[in-house]
């Protein structure tokens, strides 16, 4: 199923490995950042910086470190600007019984995004110009053809705008 939205004033943001509460990460990537409180703190900011209340923010997994959806509701997706799609990632077991990777699909105006936690080398209609975007990776991946690394290790720990998808893929 394609999820179809029109531009208007309404941005679409993409992003992935927020890793709220998870101190490892600080570790495991080398985050700039003191503390996980530091990092989460941060993220938000960031996060509110450019989303607005009524954007839609999709996040291609490991968003938090959390035992519950109402735990991670209450201290991470409550504070964020915009509406808010959750993909499974391999570190979100907040959002339930584990499933299957999420391959997600969205059309904004004309063009068709599809979303998964993992990179893939093709995707749905890559043949015909759709742009994949994943997370997952932290940057270690090289992108190929119409791919990006959505994950904030990649984009200055902001979430990526459609807008910027564009400006990426057209250079």
């Amino acid at each position: 199923m394609i999820w179809k939205v029109e531009g208007g004033d309404l941005l679409h943001f993409f992003t992935a490995d927020e890793h709220y509460g998870h101190t490892k990460i600080l570790e495991y990537e080398d985050r700039p950042f003191s503390s996980v409180e530091e990092m989460d703190e941060e993220l938000i900011r960031r996060h509110n910086s450019v989303v607005r209340s009524r954007d839609t923010v999709i996040h291609a997994g490991d968003f938090a470190f959390c035992k519950t959806r109402e735990l991670a509701q209450e201290k991470y997706i409550s504070r964020l600007n915009g509406k808010h799609v959750f993909l499974y990632g391999s570190h979100d077991n907040w959002l339930g019984p584990r499933r299957a990777p999420d391959i997600h699909t969205v059309q904004v105006n004309k063009q068709l995004v599809v979303i998964c936690h993992y990179a893939m080398r093709v995707w749905p209609r890559s043949h015909y110009g759709s742009w994949h975007v994943y997370g997952h990776t932290h940057g270690k991946l090289e992108s190929f053809g119409l791919s990006l690394d959505v994950g904030v290790d990649c984009h200055d720990f902001y979430p990526v705008s459609f807008q910027r998808l564009q400006e990426l893929f057209r250079d």
